[in-house]
Formats: C-alpha cells, sequence, structure tokens
C-alpha cells in the first residue's frame, strides 16, 4: 500500500480507505516515502539529521512516523533529497497537515492517559490484530451496556459515558472500508463472569457470537479442558500493520501503563505464545457453539 501513497503526482488523491485509518497511518506512510528519497540518494540517517538541525534518530522516528512532522523539517529534507517541484513538494507538505491533524480521540483526551492515547492510534492503523483475553471480552467486542457495567465504578454519569462512547467510536474499525482481521481468543473463564448481570451477559454472548460470524472477525474460546497453557496470567494483544517499515507491535495494558514491545526476540515470544494459544483453543465453529451454549444456560 506504501507504494500508492508516493506524493509524485498532484493530481492523486490519497485512497478513501486510508484516510480512514487515521493520522498514525499518514505519518507511516509520509515517514516511509522520505526514507525511500534518503535511501535513493543514499545519504545516511546522520547527514539528514544535521540537515533538519536534529540526530540520526529524529530522522528514525520521523521515518517510522513515531512523531509529528514539522513543515520545516519536511522543507529542509526534500531540499536534501533532490525533491524540487513545487506541486511535489506541496504533495508532501500537505500529506504532513494531514499526518499532523488530532485523531477522534484526541477530543476525549481529558479521559485518556497519553499512553492509551497512543494504543488507539496504532489501533486504527493496524491491517491485523491478535488479542488473549484472560479476564474480559476484548474492547472491540464489547456491546455498550458490558462496557458500562466496566467502566462506571466511581465515576460520575456523564464521565462514564463518555467512556462508552470511547469504547464503541473504536469499534467503528471493524466495518470501514478495509477493516483490520481481528483474531480474538477468550479464555472460558470471561464467559463465566457475568458482568453488568446475567441479561446483560447473555446479550454479550449473543453479541459475540454475531461477531465471529463476519468475514474479517474469528473468535476461540480456550477452554478449561485445555490445562495450563503458554498464555496462562497474562492478557496480550499483536498489532500488524501494511507498512513495512513499522514492525510488530506487542501490547501489554497495566492498571497505570501499558508496554510496547517491538524488539526482535519479544516479538518472536509473543507470536510463538499466540500460535500455540490458537492450537489449543477451540476451533471458530466449536467456539461459537460454546458461546451460544454459555448464553442459553
Amino acid at each position: 500500500m506504501t507504494a500508492e501513497l508516493v506524493p509524485h503526482d498532484p493530481e492523486r488523491t490519497l485512497d478513501a480507505a486510508v484516510v480512514d485509518r487515521g493520522p498514525t497511518v499518514l505519518r507511516i506512510a509520509l515517514g516511509g516515502q522520505l526514507r525511500k528519497l534518503r535511501e535513493a540518494k543514499g545519504i545516511t540517517r546522520e547527514a539528514a539529521g544535521e540537515a533538519i538541525r536534529g540526530s540520526h534518530a529524529k530522522i528514525s522516528r520521523l521515518e517510522l512516523g513515531r512523531t509529528g512532522f514539522k513543515e520545516r523539517d519536511i522543507r529542509d529534507l526534500l531540499t536534501l533529497y533532490g525533491v524540487r517541484d513545487p506541486a511535489e513538494r506541496d504533495a508532501f507538505f500537505d500529506l504532513a497537515r494531514q499526518a499532523n491533524e488530532p485523531g477522534w480521540w484526541h477530543r476525549y483526551s481529558d479521559l485518556l492517559p497519553s499512553w492509551f492515547s497512543t494504543y488507539l492510534g496504532l489501533e486504527q492503523a493496524a491491517s491485523q490484530i491478535r488479542t488473549y483475553e484472560a479476564q474480559l471480552v476484548p474492547g472491540l467486542l464489547q456491546i455498550p451496556e458490558y462496557t458500562r457495567a466496566i467502566v462506571t465504578t466511581g465515576l460520575a454519569d456523564d464521565e462514564a459515558e463518555r467512556r462508552v462512547q470511547v469504547r464503541q467510536l473504536r469499534q467503528d474499525v471493524l466495518s470501514r472500508t478495509d477493516p483490520p482481521t481481528v483474531w480474538a481468543i477468550i479464555d472460558e473463564a470471561v464467559l463465566h463472569r457475568p458482568v453488568g448481570g446475567i441479561e446483560v451477559h447473555r446479550a454479550q454472548l449473543r453479541h459475540l457470537v454475531e461477531m465471529s460470524k463476519l468475514p474479517n472477525v474469528t473468535v476461540q474460546v480456550l477452554s478449561y479442558a485445555a490445562g495450563a497453557h503458554a498464555g496462562a496470567g497474562s492478557s496480550f494483544s499483536i498489532l500488524r500493520f501494511a507498512e513495512a517499515e513499522l514492525p510488530d507491535i506487542v501490547y501489554l495494558e497495566q492498571l497505570t501503563s501499558a508496554l510496547y514491545l517491538d524488539r526482535k526476540a519479544d516479538l518472536a515470544r509473543y507470536l510463538s505464545v499466540m500460535d500455540q494459544l490458537s492450537v489449543v483453543a477451540e476451533a471458530p465453529h466449536r467456539s461459537r457453539e460454546l458461546l451460544s451454549s454459555y448464553a442459553e444456560q
């Protein structure tokens, strides 16, 4: 997909599906194009960093889409890379402005810690989301009543409702033009925990059944019969991106913070665990039967 975003044609417009994925993916796309220009000229990150009064680390962050873009930096880098055509330069500037626009979650910044806002941007940009959840239904698959039962404890009504809104807005990614593939493995303990009461719990299980029928959603139940397993004691998600410039990221959420792992050793370990869980968990059709059965009990 990245190749489609090279802004050399002033008449070309961004694919609507790409724009829908928000500023994170636009930063990734723009950073990838800058990297290709730099490499085509044989310029090192150190030299590029000097050109914008920065370091090679700053160039690395820009090229990975992990920071916003200053127009002055873009201007200097394009000059360094030999891009002088006004139309081409304007296309880069326009893409940078779009990439710097705040995501929809920005208006909830008073509710969301910065570490979770980062995750929302990555989730919106991901092409594949694999998650193992040991305690609760994954956020992308929750119904509003289930979410409300989780977030209302100790909060004023208006704040709780806004938190529910955030969860629902997150779920819009599942119905966009190019939705991510979501593969959720849910521990059987989740099926026994009546969050919000029996009726809410039943509605949530039925919702999981319906969501599992979507072509881009797979749900597996990790039953008690599986015994000890590789993921015991830890819920986590693995996000994968269509952009080759961005590695897979493992997301581990804690009570007051989160970890983002992208080292090869960590990725290999968590990918191995996720693969093992998908093997020992019930098959998707059997998982759907279990969910339906629990919903009717």
